[in-house]
């Protein structure tokens, strides 16, 4: 509860902190809303651009350390995807036999009934 209680208290002098610095504060509980809005709006576009344009980004970053470590150009996305394929086909060669299993059930029980 101690943890819970020292987070809660840290979490309330950011709030204060973040209201003090940039004058929210001093505003109407509307306006309060209006710019926390804007604010939860903007992180949230960040944060979404971040999940998917960084991967590519990165991958683009380690093929080129790949290429100046190396000697040799290498596609990291292409290499991404082929192990992609590759472990979405193991995984569907696996699901198959049941999928296959449980029709066959499924038309069992139909022929039954």
């Amino acid at each position: 509860m101690a943890v819970l209680a020292g987070l809660r208290r840290w979490l309330y002098r950011k709030q204060y902190h973040f209201e003090v610095t940039f004058g929210v504060y001093m505003h109407t509980a509307w306006e309060k809303f209006a710019i926390y809005s804007v604010l939860f709006l903007l992180c949230g576009l960040a944060f979404i651009a971040a999940i998917l344009y960084l991967p590519h980004h990165v991958a683009i970053l380690a093929g080129r350390a790949w290429y100046y470590i190396k000697g040799e150009n290498i596609d990291v996305a292409a290499s991404a995807r082929e192990a992609v394929r590759e472990m979405s086909a193991s995984v569907l060669n696996d699901a198959l036999p049941t999928a296959v299993r449980v029709s066959d059930a499924l038309g069992a029980m139909d022929k039954e009934l």
